[in-house]
């Protein structure tokens, strides 16, 4: 990645110059990493600690909760640093890196929310085999073959976007480093680079989606000869599932299933993926899911009888 240029930093314009609206946001935003770090951590233990909880599905919301954390983390901490900085800077080899690690965790969660869904698919439509099919070894399998490939879909497209001569200008009109703003400021043509970056982000996002729409539209119509109980526990569990796909993958397919324009809605759309969805998961997750709900009662209640027998 040696290309001759003449940047050594870039300055982020953020998502207000407005002194009193970055107060705020410094306080809202500092608020919801807090809930995501929180939230996930609270499901990330609650999974490990309660052995009934040792299965397929909540192997994989394990995954989940572990990639909100770090995927929110590649931008948070820094773009609510920058809310109380003067000047809102990051070195380029940062810019690199940030790029590196948030397409790596959020490409992992593409593949993870991909993965629960086929794990859905198994333990409702094929109710006798999904042992079978969801063994441990497959569960591992599934999961490695996710993270692999968002180190390779994130090493690529970082590839890509820093193989370009970046010269004078430094202003990234965003408030982290993503691929379509850094593109902006290359001082040499992005056409072939855009095309594989829509290739590479917007079809993965959209291949996976269209996966995921024809995953519940066979597991749907297969709860049709179910009880009504079993379809009401089928549609709670896939209900919050498909919640946190719409969430994700929507602002994804808008961001990067399309050229490199950028639009004055794009910076409220991209805190909508890296803020918004990792805060909003632990909590559709435990709302909407008994087994969840019903482990943390459980642990809490541990909790305050090991402190009683403690003081006793």
């Amino acid at each position: 990645m040696e290309v001759a240029n003449n940047v050594t930093e870039f300055i982020f314009l953020g998502l207000s110059q407005d002194p009193g609206m970055q107060l705020m946001f410094f306080a809202l935003f500092l608020l919801f990493y807090v809930v995501i770090i929180a939230g996930n951590l609270l499901i990330l233990l609650t999974v490990l600690s309660v052995a009934r909880l040792h299965t397929p599905m909540y192997f994989f919301l394990s995954n989940l909760s572990f990639v909100d954390i770090a995927y929110s983390s590649a931008t948070a901490p820094k773009m609510i640093a920058d809310f109380v900085s003067e000047k809102k800077t990051i070195s380029y080899w940062g810019c690199v890196s940030q790029m590196f690690t948030f397409h790596f965790f959020g490409c992992a969660e593409i593949f993870v929310l991909t993965v629960m869904a086929f794990d859905r698919y198994a333990a409702i439509c094929q109710p006798l085999h999904y042992t079978k099919i969801m063994s441990a070894n497959a569960c591992i399998v599934l999961a490695s073959l996710s993270w692999l490939g968002a180190l390779g879909h994130s090493f690529v497209q970082t590839l890509l976007t820093f193989q370009l001569p970046f010269c004078n200008a430094q202003v990234i009109d965003h408030y982290f480093c993503d691929v379509h703003p850094v593109l902006k400021l290359a001082c040499a043509d992005t056409t072939l680079v855009n095309m594989l970056v829509i290739a590479n982000s917007g079809l993965i996002s959209l291949g996976c989606f269209l996966i995921l729409l024809a995953s519940y539209t066979v597991i749907l119509s297969s709860l049709r000869k179910r009880s009504a109980e079993s379809r009401r526990k089928a549609l709670s569990t896939c209900g919050s599932h498909f919640t946190v796909v719409t969430f994700f993958f929507v602002p994804c397919i808008f961001i990067y299933l399309r050229p490199s324009t950028t639009f004055p809605l794009d910076k409220a759309v991209s805190v909508f993926y890296t803020t918004i969805t990792p805060m909003l998961n632990p909590l559709i997750y435990t709302l909407r899911n008994e087994d969840v709900k019903n482990a943390i009662k459980w642990l809490w209640s541990r909790k305050v009888s090991w402190k009683e027998k403690q003081n006793g």
